[in-house]
């Protein structure tokens, strides 16, 4: 249980590396649990069971006989796989390819309302702001002088940036301390130029607020676009790119989804490679070998690109919206792609290297590769099949919540695992290992060594001796074997 527990912990303690408290409060929480939860399986349950003694079985309703290895269902599957590999390995791949596809289409966004329940009193809210105003008052842009200088901003210089940004394309106006100005977006509606001063400042005691104590100014740039949409972040780098009389900066409910979005993809590279590095590591001191680690990141990556396609699908092109009960806003809440795919990528490691510790285990005690495979899976089938069944229900329960991306949360986690218990372990697991031959364990003469010193073993050498392998020889794949 340690191995899985250091899997879990690897994959989740990856979002550390972005700026966001959302993020690193689930590292936190993800990698303190994991741990203590192979801590505990360690130390804790062992003195329970030895406490219990056969009265853990007090309670049991049925007693079922233990099949022989070679008899489950598991192991019939793992023979035919392994009979035919490359048909097989082919259909599962296009299958996961034809799910992933979607996932190109990925746009990210910010929650808002929408989020929401249809009849939830904020829903009801701002539909109502949405179909009977012209203009998206609550997703105006915020523009502040960003430092101070000796004397005011002249009149001319804010009324000449005003226009500038009034003229920019998806802007309803313009409000500063010099007026209101007319936007491009309602030119045509409301039949005046863009840029022109429709207002002015001596109309109303609120434009004396635009001005600040310190010489600054502030503008508000109240958009014609919806907020959070493509058009609305084209919008804010529009804004950013006017030249200004001092530096300004933008916020607002599209600046911050611009800012998230290039926070998140900033370091995403490094959060993937953090998360492959640790987990090539730690399969590699685990089991021996460098293929493994490779498989098993490979496999990962294509059953998640396949659930990701999948909730893109679902929730931003709004397919099973009726049946969900949610409202498709053409964006996947920003943070929860990276939050899946590490808590997804840690299960699937989990299953991996329960699965892949017990082929290894027979394939040292002298088994062939396809036997070690085909008993490997059926000496897993129950427990992981069970767990996966449990986590799933656990996941599932999250869809039945009322709010959009907390439902997909739950359905994209509950896919992920069930993909990866059953079509990747049952099919692709032991396609790419009797394909891979011996050649699974196969590592340099150097990372050997290393391996048979400071490698993880569930077995201790009593004598206290330590012995290299010797080179394995990849095994050719016989006409009678394919």
């Amino acid at each position: 249980m340690a191995r899985p527990s250091l899997t879990v912990a690897a994959s989740l303690s990856a979002t550390l590396v972005f700026p966001i408290a959302f993020l690193r409060s689930f590292a936190y929480a993800g990698v303190a649990v994991a741990l203590l939860a192979g801590v505990f399986s360690l130390v804790v349950l062992p003195a329970l069971l030895a406490l219990l003694g056969h009265r853990v079985n007090a309670l049991t309703i049925w007693r079922r006989s233990v099949a022989p290895t070679d008899r489950g269902l598991w192991h019939r599957v793992a023979t035919v796989v392994m009979r035919r590999p490359v048909p097989v390995a082919t259909a599962a791949i296009a299958v996961l390819v034809v799910l992933g596809a979607p996932f190109l289409g990925l746009r990210l966004t910010q929650p808002d309302d929408r989020v929401l329940a249809p009849g939830s009193d904020g829903r009801v809210v701002g539909d109502v702001v949405r179909a009977e105003f012209s203009s998206e008052e609550a997703g105006a842009l915020s523009v502040v002088a960003a430092d101070e200088r000796d004397g005011d901003l002249t009149d001319a210089e804010i009324d000449g940036y005003a226009a500038t940004l009034a003229a920019l394309p998806g802007v309803s106006r313009v409000d500063a301390a010099t007026g209101t100005y007319c936007g491009e977006g309602v030119a045509d509606q409301f039949g005046c130029e863009p840029g022109q001063l429709v207002v002015a400042p001596d109309s109303a005691p609120r434009y004396e607020g635009f001005r600040g104590d310190g010489g600054g100014t502030f503008l508000s740039v109240v958009p014609a676009v919806e907020p959070f949409s493509p058009e609305g972040e084209d919008l804010v780098e529009a804004v950013r790119g006017v030249d200004a009389p001092v530096p300004m900066l933008v916020t607002g409910q599209s600046a911050s989804l611009v800012d998230v979005t290039d926070s998140l993809f900033s370091r995403l590279p490094l959060a993937l490679g953090l998360i492959a590095a640790i987990t090539a590591v730690l399969l590699f001191l685990m089991f021996g070998s460098v293929v493994i680690p490779l498989k098993a990141i490979v496999l990962n990556l294509l059953s998640l690109s396949a659930t990701f396609g999948a909730m893109v699908w679902v929730f931003q092109d709004g397919h099973l919206a009726g049946v969900l009960d949610f409202t498709a806003t053409g964006g996947l809440a920003a943070a929860m792609p990276i939050l899946m795919f590490c808590v997804a990528f840690g299960l699937s490691m989990d299953y991996e290297v329960f699965l892949l510790s017990r082929i290894k285990e027979e394939h040292d005690h002298g088994a062939d590769n396809v036997t070690s495979v085909a008993v490997g899976l059926e000496r897993t089938g129950r427990i992981v099949t069970a767990a996966a069944v449990l986590i799933a229900v656990v996941f599932l329960a999250f869809v039945t919540g009322r709010v959009s991306f907390i439902k997909m949360f739950g359905l994209g986690l509950t896919l992920a695992v069930v993909m990866d218990a059953f079509l990747i372990r049952g099919t692709l697991v032991p396609a790419f290992m009797r394909l891979a031959g011996d050649w699974n364990w196969w590592a340099p003469a150097p990372l050997r060594r290393l391996h048979a010193r400071w490698g993880i073993r569930e077995s201790v050498d009593l004598d206290g001796a330590v012995d290299v392998p010797p080179p394995l020889a990849p095994a050719t794949v016989g006409p009678d074997q394919a």
